[in-house]
């Protein structure tokens, strides 16, 4: 005969002292945020109460003005034509974007940049202003100082390549191990070779796959400069819109929606092959 099986007995819970004070501040931090979000939603004359209809009037507008929508209007060789103008953009400019924003993650980092004093505030000086300032912004100032066409717009996705990618590289270079740099160190190399031989292999995956990332955020980006005049698939979006052509609008906005859609699948099976390739 078998012997009976104990049952393993759970441990009681820990006990705490209950603390007052602490409590209080939670509670007090939860009702002043949702008062604050009441007050906000007064201020700013938000009807909470057509919310619920909202769904239903917006089937109604989509179905009565943009539907059917025009797909031979997307067909058609220029919109193609302006398609392939929008990835060699995002692409020129994820490039152009990339190659500034690597010495600048580098110059960016605390822990490994070659100058604390006068490299690094520059560094993040320069990723800060590139960041702080949307896209869309940047593209009304090029084609205002340079003219219309595709130069203010790639110039414009490589400041904000720069911004968004200088940030997350300098990230990644800042959450490094400190055990294979004092190993290098100890070799006698200098601050660049320090960087190549000991940050970057440690590195290289996180900036591949902010690289394509950073792309792929381009490219949707992309998609619509041309509606401020720098050229692409936006410059039909801004056509249709001012003729009021409901219709192309809506083709136009399913094909970006298509080309991201496919663009997201690309950089995601490109992201896995290299990190296989390279992990």
């Amino acid at each position: 005969m078998n012997a009976p099986v104990c049952a393993v007995a759970k441990p009681l819970p820990e006990w705490r002292r209950f603390r007052f004070p602490q409590s209080l501040y939670k509670y007090a931090v939860a009702l002043a945020t949702l008062g604050f979000l009441a007050w906000s939603l007064d201020v700013l004359r938000i009807d909470v109460e057509r919310l619920p209809g909202i769904l239903g009037r917006m089937f109604e507008v989509l179905s009565d003005r943009y539907w059917p929508p025009h797909v031979h209007h997307v067909l058609e060789s220029a919109y193609i034509d302006a398609v392939i103008d929008t990835f060699q953009m995002s692409y020129v400019a994820t490039i152009l974007g990339l190659l500034i924003a690597m010495p600048l993650a580098w110059f960016g980092s605390f822990n490994m940049t070659p100058s604390r004093r006068f490299l690094y505030p520059a560094a993040r000086l320069i990723v800060m202003a590139c960041r702080s300032i949307h896209e869309m912004i940047w593209i009304i100032l090029l084609v205002a100082i340079i003219g219309f066409g595709m130069l203010p717009g790639t110039l414009a996705m490589t400041l904000f390549c720069v911004g968004f990618a200088g940030k997350l590289l300098a990230e990644a270079v800042e959450a490094i191990r400190k055990g294979p740099v004092e190993a290098v160190r100890a070799s006698g190399a200098n601050k660049l070779q320090v960087f190549v031989f000991a940050v970057l292999p440690q590195v290289r995956v996180a900036w591949t796959g902010i690289a394509i990332y950073t792309w792929d955020v381009v490219f949707r980006a992309a998609t619509v400069v041309g509606f401020f005049g720098a050229g692409g698939m936006g410059h039909f979006l801004r056509e249709s819109v001012q003729r009021v052509e409901s219709q192309q609008v809506a083709a136009i906005v399913l094909s970006i929606v298509l080309i991201v859609f496919v663009a997201e699948l690309l950089s995601a099976w490109i992201r896995n092959s290299i990190s296989r390739a390279i992990g």
